[in-house]
């Protein structure tokens, strides 16, 4: 399993390259939803450690880093949420949210806590697999030129980010949609494109999590009074331009 960044630091995340050096962390409280997950990732190939509870995830998660965490919401002690949020403080690695309700309202606290993905059950392991091979694909490191637009700047193999000099801290869903709209300054992304390469998925027509996602960009690419970047064009999607 990949080593677990310390707090503040800027290190990336790197994805071994096969699937049996790939560590996934499960985390749910049901005995046999847990049973279930490991053993479809096991026959996958994945190193797969299992936890319970949200202080032993988070013990778990600190003696050997995952690099994929699966985590259920509802869990006895710190919720999935909690847990969520302590491991996004220290890490950048990818987390799938489990959930038992699909509201919009319980899929935007999941993502404001810092998941990357979520998943509601009951779901098809197929799906859950996909998923995680999606987040898997999303965070490795490729020797790729540096991206810049005005005083943006994103270095693909390393995952940064930079703003007119400061480091931003982003999601790994985060730095895939930006990493889009660098690769593509001055085009308007509908929402079906950005469906198509940044989920890889029909995500079943909720465009309102891709509203969610641009919410949060530009909050924290116009933070300290900087100029606005990403912009809507009504009835049609977003595009990046002074």
């Amino acid at each position: 399993m990949a080593s677990l960044p310390q707090i503040g630091c800027a290190g990336a995340f790197e994805l071994p390259m096969s699937s049996d050096e790939v560590g996934i962390l499960v985390v749910d409280d049901d005995p046999e939803i847990l049973s279930f997950i490991k053993r479809g990732l096991v026959f996958e190939g994945y190193k797969v450690a299992t936890a319970m509870d949200g202080k032993e995830a988070l013990r778990l998660a600190r003696d050997d880093a995952p690099d994929v965490v699966i985590l259920d919401v509802m869990l006895p002690g710190l919720d999935g949420l909690e847990v969520c949020s302590r491991l996004r403080q220290v890490s950048h690695v990818p987390i799938l949210m489990l959930t038992a309700k699909g509201t919009v309202s319980d899929k935007v606290a999941g993502l404001d806590s810092g998941a990357d993905d979520y998943l509601v059950k009951p779901f098809a392991l197929d799906e859950l697999l996909a998923r995680v091979r999606a987040l898997l694909r999303r965070s490795q490191p490729a020797n790729e030129p540096v991206l810049q637009f005005a005083d943006l700047v994103l270095n693909p193999t390393s995952r940064e980010v930079m703003r007119g000099g400061q480091q931003l801290q982003l999601t790994a869903r985060e730095f895939d949609l930006l990493e889009l709209f660098l690769r593509h300054p001055r085009q308007v992304l509908t929402a079906s494109v950005i469906f198509e390469r940044i989920w890889g998925y029909d995500f079943g027509g909720e465009s309102n999590i891709i509203h969610v996602y641009v919410r949060y960009l530009r909050a924290k690419l116009e933070s300290q009074g900087r100029t606005k970047l990403i912009h809507t064009v009504r009835g049609v999607g977003y595009v990046l331009k002074e």
